[in-house]
């Protein structure tokens, strides 16, 4: 099974009245991990791509707060684009999935929830280091 197949697609739970929208998001409930860090990213500007890595074993729930973006995953031989247009949707990224984010509308806020607090030793950086790392989780 590619790690791709375990990519999830969350719609939250949105409760509507004439103020406005309101969704929410609790940890084991409606996100499948604890929640150890949030961050978010925001003021992008225009035709950067943001990303670029993957994790060894960070899970990450992606959500478009404001605005919207494509998400390209990869398993080192498929890809599949994801678009985040909604802010109550979002995308489970598990580990062993490449992803960089592009396309990102003036305004887009993009909040991340993951599993495992920061480490720059979890991440892997160079694309090629990536394929040999899930080859390597591959044969074993």
């Amino acid at each position: 099974m590619s790690t791709l197949d375990k990519v999830q697609i969350f719609e939250f739970p949105k409760v509507s009245d004439p103020r406005g929208n309101l969704s929410f998001i609790e940890e084991a409930v409606n996100v499948p991990f604890a929640i150890k860090r949030v961050f978010y990213v925001y003021d992008i500007p225009g035709g950067v791509t943001r990303g670029g890595h993957g994790h060894r074993s960070n899970q990450s729930v992606l959500i478009a707060v404001t605005g919207s973006m494509d998400l390209h995953l990869s398993d080192g031989e498929r890809e599949i684009i994801i678009p985040l247009n909604r802010s109550n949707k979002g995308v489970l990224i598990p580990a062993g999935v490449w992803v960089s984010m592009q396309n990102f509308t003036s305004g887009t806020t993009l909040l991340a929830m993951n599993s495992e607090y920061y480490d720059e030793a979890e991440y892997i950086r160079d694309y090629s280091e990536f394929r040999e790392y899930i080859k390597s989780l591959k044969e074993s």
